[in-house]
């Protein structure tokens, strides 16, 4: 009987022994696991501080390129960026899933960086353009494409500098593509961009009314735009484009 309780309290010692020892080991992993866990936190923080710095810095790259594009001609100041300011609120408008990617606003900031190619003597010419002239000024948008083809980070940023010029019914260039063939970033670019166009003050016209500049997209739907592009434009109020162009000014 003695020898049955000895080795009964033996078992119960290397129990407790057991229990403890894994009760040991446990808070050694539980510190560990929590050591491992701030490693991260801080390496996801440092990470995190490093890609929103890179970003600024594509930002400020792209923003530079296109304002050294619009500074060649002081009338239309700041088009790019209006552009991209109403292109983005187009894209939010017909449910661009990319809209908040940076890709898009590089492409709309950069759309005309290929215009760099065309001599200021035709870019700005005050008369009729010559045939010559004029199918030089369209090779802008390979010449951006070109221009930009390496620079890995604009992604389909790309296409929107190769295909601003294309139209729905497949009238446009360079590629002459039609409806959906169209990156959807395009075409939605080709809305905002004749709006901005339409009301901006020139030195030959003044900048029309939103009313006016609507009604000539409008009519347009189908030809020159996407009609569900158009029908997003009729959706957003005045007063947002009134804000946009000040946020830009």
């Amino acid at each position: 009987m003695e020898d049955q309780l000895a080795a009964a309290r033996r078992e119960i010692a290397d129990l407790r022994e057991a229990l403890e020892r894994h009760a040991r080991e446990a808070k050694v992993s539980s510190g560990q696991l929590a050591r491992y866990a701030a490693d991260l936190r801080e390496t996801f923080k440092q990470e995190r501080a490093r890609s929103q710095e890179l970003k600024a810095s594509y930002r400020a790259t792209v923003r530079a390129l296109a304002n050294a594009v619009e500074a060649r001609d002081a009338y239309t100041g700041k088009h790019a960026e209006r552009v991209a300011a109403f292109g983005l609120e187009l894209a939010r408008e017909v449910g661009l899933p990319s809209v908040d990617s940076p890709e898009m606003e590089f492409g709309f900031l950069l759309h005309d960086i290929g215009k760099v190619a065309v001599p200021d003597a035709i870019l700005f010419k005050a008369s009729q353009l010559t045939g010559e002239e004029y199918a030089l000024i369209k090779k802008h948008p390979v010449t951006g494409w070109d221009i930009l083809r390496g620079i890995e980070f604009l992604g389909d940023a790309k296409l929107v500098v190769r295909h601003h010029h294309e139209r729905w019914d497949g009238a446009g260039y360079p590629d002459g593509l039609a409806g959906e063939a169209i990156p959807h970033a395009a075409r939605v670019f080709a809305v905002a961009d004749t709006l901005d166009a339409l009301t901006t003050d020139r030195p030959y016209r003044t900048g029309s009314s939103w009313t006016h500049a609507r009604a000539t997209i409008t009519a347009c739907a189908g030809t020159q735009f996407d009609p569900q592009v158009v029908d997003a434009l009729e959706r957003i109020p005045d007063a947002t484009f009134e804000m946009l162009r000040a946020s830009v000014a």
